[in-house]
């Protein structure tokens, strides 16, 4: 957290001033300078600036949505998304057309209660829920004269064609193979670097970090490789050794976790194997001569084993059964939308959402206020800055406040000085070619984003709107604000709490596997849970770091399960531990079992601290 002397940081503000850092995404930026430009050009050439209007809109929101990741991927994260734009670019169309303001104002709000549900679900689920809500207000308010059905389709093409060029236009990085793999190859070797580094780090201050970035480095790569194919038939070559290769490093990660969770140096040869096997992941080439680490501990064994699966995966060509990972069934994402955690967010979007509908309806009718054409710009705006997994609420409110004025004052410059309407095509191309790069800080996207948007409202044949988009940001900033402090039904932490339990419950499935069920010798199976055990740890971590970075007023209501999380992380690492030493010799020595144990109370007591009432864990044999 940064500080100044004398002074601490509060959280919040240290979340405002945080700013995501890497590489800038060239390939996203060339696919944003070909989307929203061109299609509002062709559109304003053809005659039907509206029509580009609409298709610009759906290619900025694909665009916010393209993030670093295999092609495969970005089908669900930028198709889904889309489609629920669209659905509610429809519905507002004619709802805004054919109903009052009170009718208008009650759809919207249980719109946003569905929607916020659903957006506990996970990213992709939060992306349309977004997408859902804040095309329902343009749909309600913007005028254009489409009619509603039309909209949605061009709204579908522009995110169509971002999606089209993500998945057709080959990468500027050196590739190995069919170019359409290369997120997927990078995913994978990312999980042999991280293994490697967590290899170095055992028995230093690093290592639990290094675990985490495995962690993350094992999800992004499940993720990569979970999305439809891209070829016809599912016997693809390049598919099947990239699958394969996934699965050897997981008994690699396993053996790796291991090592750390035991506290001792391991010598630097270990980490060599995992490196030479990411090169031979991103290059193509061979692995070459493994060195392999001395057998003088149950993990250093299963490390050796875990290098020789992986050589002859890679030598062989890798063409093996892929691993399954369980998916979340119908049910479970109902659990997560309709549980604890769905409804509390489901509330806040809803609330908020409603009420800046209802005000900006009021001020629609008000005689005293004037002109009031944009007033989706509150609701939507809303959205934006009542969505939790955004960022903590005082931050996004801060971030959103700042980047729209900046965003509002730089407009209100161009427009002054470029010509209309070719002028402000160029600037809706540029900033459709800045927002990957300012997707790393939500004030700077949001400066962009009002740059573009602005544009359109002008190519679309409205008046300049940069000074009234700041009044309407200011007021859904208060709003939100007052709204989301609110005394909610129920209880604060929800999302937080429900994400916990899911991680608990998932570990305790895991435990229960290696424990009770270490005769069945099924390793995959055992792998899979593993995942999921500490998927749902690091979900819930997110969850966690990001309600304690909220005013004190809201974070109160999560403390203690930071440390919840920490001790279910030490659980989950010593069950993997657990697993290795169970696959040596059969039976676990002491320092396991009574480990085991400490833990197991441990959370008991921790989670009896922050749970209000039930939530009793079931037991578990543990073999000696």
């Amino acid at each position: 957290m940064p500080s100044l002397p004398g002074l601490a940081v509060p959280p919040w503000l240290a979340h405002a001033l945080r700013t995501q850092r890497g590489p800038v995404p060239w390939n996203a930026v060339l696919r944003g300078a070909l989307a929203a430009g061109p299609l509002l050009l062709v559109a304003v050439l053809a005659g039907q600036p509206s029509v580009g209007v609409v298709a610009a809109l759906g290619a900025m929101f694909a665009g916010i949505n393209d993030r670093p990741g295999s092609r495969r991927a970005a089908v669900r994260r930028l198709g889904a998304p889309a489609l629920a734009g669209a659905g509610g670019l429809l519905v507002g169309s004619y709802a805004g057309q054919h109903v009052g303001a009170v009718t208008l104002t009650l759809l919207l709000t249980g719109l946003g209660l569905v929607a916020g549900g659903v957006s506990a679900v996970g990213p992709v689920a939060s992306g349309a829920g977004t997408q859902l809500l804040v095309a329902t207000a343009i749909g309600a308010g913007m005028p254009l004269p489409e009619p509603g059905w039309q909209r949605a389709l061009f709204y579908l093409v522009g995110a169509g064609w971002l999606l089209a060029l993500r998945l057709a236009l080959p990468t500027t990085a050196p590739t190995a193979g069919d170019y359409r793999f290369d997120g997927e190859r990078d995913a994978v070797a990312a999980v042999y670097d991280a293994i490697a580094g967590l290899l170095a780090a055992a028995g230093g201050p690093d290592a639990t970090a290094r675990r985490v970035a495995l962690t993350a480095a094992l999800d992004h790569a499940q993720d990569a490789l979970a999305g439809p194919r891209l070829r016809r038939y599912a016997s693809s070559g390049a598919e099947r050794r990239l699958h394969a290769r996934y699965a050897a490093a997981l008994p690699l990660a396993e053996a790796a976790t291991a090592l750390a969770w035991a506290g001792e140096a391991v010598p630097a040869r270990a980490a060599e194997g995992p490196r030479l096997l990411a090169v031979a992941v991103r290059t193509g080439a061979h692995t070459g001569p493994l060195p392999a680490p001395a057998r003088s501990a149950p993990a250093l064994r299963a490390l050796d084993d875990a290098l020789l699966h992986a050589a002859a995966a890679f030598d062989g060509g890798g063409t093996g059964k892929a691993l399954h990972t369980r998916r979340r069934t119908a049910l479970s994402v109902a659990r997560t939308a309709f549980g604890a955690g769905g409804r509390e967010y489901g509330l806040r979007v809803a609330l908020c959402f409603g009420a800046s509908a209802a005000v900006a309806q009021g001020l629609l009718h008000a005689q005293w206020y004037g002109n009031h054409s944009h007033w989706y710009w509150l609701p939507a705006t809303a959205v934006f800055l009542v969505k939790p997994d955004l960022g903590p609420l005082a931050s996004r409110v801060l971030c959103r406040a700042a980047g729209t004025v900046l965003g509002a004052v730089v407009f209100a410059g161009l427009a002054l000085l470029l010509p209309q309407p070719a002028g402000l095509v160029a600037v809706v191309a540029v900033c459709g070619a800045l927002i990957p790069v300012a997707t790393r800080h939500f004030a700077a996207q949001t400066a962009v984003v009002t740059v573009l948007v602005l544009a359109l409202v002008m190519v679309a044949g409205e008046p300049p709107a940069a000074w009234s988009r700041i009044g309407e940001t200011l007021l859904a900033c208060a709003i939100v604000l007052l709204v989301g402090h609110l005394p909610a039904i129920g209880q604060r932490g929800g999302t937080v709490r429900a994400r916990l339990t899911r991680a608990v419950e998932a570990a305790d499935v895991y435990l229960t596997h290696v424990l009770n069920d270490a005769t069945t010798d099924d390793r995959p199976g055992r792998w899979a849970l593993r995942r999921e055990a500490y998927r749902a740890l690091a979900e819930a971590r997110a969850a966690i770091d990001l309600a304690a970075a909220e005013l004190p007023a809201l974070a109160r209501h999560t403390e203690g399960t930071g440390e919840v999380a920490a001790t279910l992380g030490r659980l989950v690492d010593t069950t993997t531990a657990c697993a290795v030493q169970l696959d040596d010799s059969g039976r676990l020595t002491p320092r396991h079992t009574e480990r085991i144990a400490e833990l197991l109370d441990e959370l008991a007591e921790r989670q009896g601290r922050t749970r209000p009432r039930g939530g009793q864990r079931r037991g578990v044999a543990v073999p000696v």
